[in-house]
């Protein structure tokens, strides 16, 4: 819904939103949605890393003024995972990190992350990264190997800003549905915690291995099951056959 109201006494909040003046009187266009104000700090951060070495490639971090939080923390968490991923970490993980959740996916080598209020909806996050790697590796996918520099692509910062105003506009989250069937299965991505991986020093690879090994054991289970299944069917039918059988053969030796 759409309101037009005058001057608040939180005029630092709505600072990012002022749209119209009418003579002195200044009057302000907001996006209102069951009385709170939506804003674009519901993807906090962004950054786009390699994963052979950690390097960051690009970014693009959510003002203060706008967030009204210091991500400095955040940042310095964002590389610190950079570092740690390798060939065998999960392609798509979610690492909790208090009122926030770091989501990412890494596609041909490069890793794309996001940190976003844990309110935010996965699937959007996940969304959210698909098309970036669709845009950088169209951009710079030759290069992104090669380049030294951190920060090499950092001009791509304004298509990463673009598309994150797409993503917290409610019309885009309406039609949410219109992502592949892969991004809609989020429930099987990985969840777990940003501090345990990074003081541990566990390797997100190990962390794989185990959900791999948890999903062996699964499905090890639900394979027994289904022999055990299939031999108790057997059992039955061998049963009732034994039975007809008998059955007949005591109806022609003793009863013709």
């Amino acid at each position: 819904m759409l309101l037009l109201g005058q001057k608040s006494s939180t005029d630092h909040t709505l600072q990012p939103y002022r749209r119209y003046k009418q003579g002195e009187n200044k009057q302000y266009c907001l996006v209102v949605c069951k009385n709170r104000l939506v804003s674009f700090s519901m993807i906090l951060l962004t950054m786009i890393a390699r994963v052979a070495d950690g390097l960051p490639l690009a970014a693009s971090i959510q003002e203060d003024e706008q967030s009204g939080r210091d991500l400095q923390q955040q940042q310095s968490q964002a590389k610190q995972l950079f570092r740690k991923l390798n060939a065998n970490s999960p392609e798509r993980c979610t690492l909790e990190a208090g009122s926030m959740n770091f989501h990412y996916l890494i596609a041909q080598g490069i890793c794309y992350l996001s940190l976003c209020e844990a309110k935010f909806p996965k699937k959007m996050a996940f969304a959210f990264l698909e098309d970036l790697h669709n845009e950088f590796h169209e951009q710079y996918g030759k290069r992104a190997s090669t380049v030294t520099r951190p920060y090499s692509f950092i001009e791509f910062d304004t298509f990463i800003q673009k598309k994150k105003k797409s993503y917290v506009d409610i019309r885009t989250r309406r039609n949410l549905g219109s992502v592949s069937t892969e991004l809609q299965d989020v429930q099987r991505i990985m969840v777990t915690n940003i501090e345990e991986v990074l003081q541990r020093g566990e390797a997100l690879s190990s962390l794989d291995t185990k959900a791999s090994h948890l999903s062996d054991l699964s499905q090890k289970y639900r394979s027994d099951a289904k022999y055990l299944n299939t031999r108790s069917t057997y059992a039955k039918v061998a049963a009732v056959a034994v039975v007809f059988i008998t059955l007949i053969i005591y109806v022609r030796f003793y009863w013709l």
